[in-house]
């Protein structure tokens, strides 16, 4: 079953080219079993980038098999389960509940 705040490496499809990129899975086991979807957002190494309010710097990256020092970016991406490649590991409760909170500046929702 795929959690919220599991780590995933998908292949993302850009304007110009496919990438395999690790991805966060946002959507809630509810919506994960009712559904053959998955709501993912971007995760990337990028971190210099990551300097708006909704992005978060992941401080406990590496618990999360990651493989590189890695940002949280609000950019959100419905695809099918069988789009995710593989699971690498899942966040911490500390970089989770971070991620939430800048979900939560970037939907309409409270």
């Amino acid at each position: 079953m795929l959690d919220p705040g599991t780590v995933v490496i998908i292949d993302f499809q850009g304007a110009v080219q496919t990438k395999r990129r690790p991805a966060l899975v946002v959507s809630t086991a509810a919506y994960n079993s009712a559904t053959p979807d998955v709501v993912l957002a971007i995760l990337t190494g990028q971190t210099t980038n990551a300097t708006g309010p909704t992005d978060y710097i992941l401080k406990d990256w590496l618990g999360s098999g990651l493989a590189r020092p890695s940002a949280f970016r609000a950019f959100l991406r419905t695809e099918p389960r069988t789009a995710i490649t593989r699971v690498i590991g899942k966040l911490s409760a500390r970089d989770w509940q971070e991620v939430q909170s800048r979900l939560r500046l970037a939907l309409a929702v409270t």
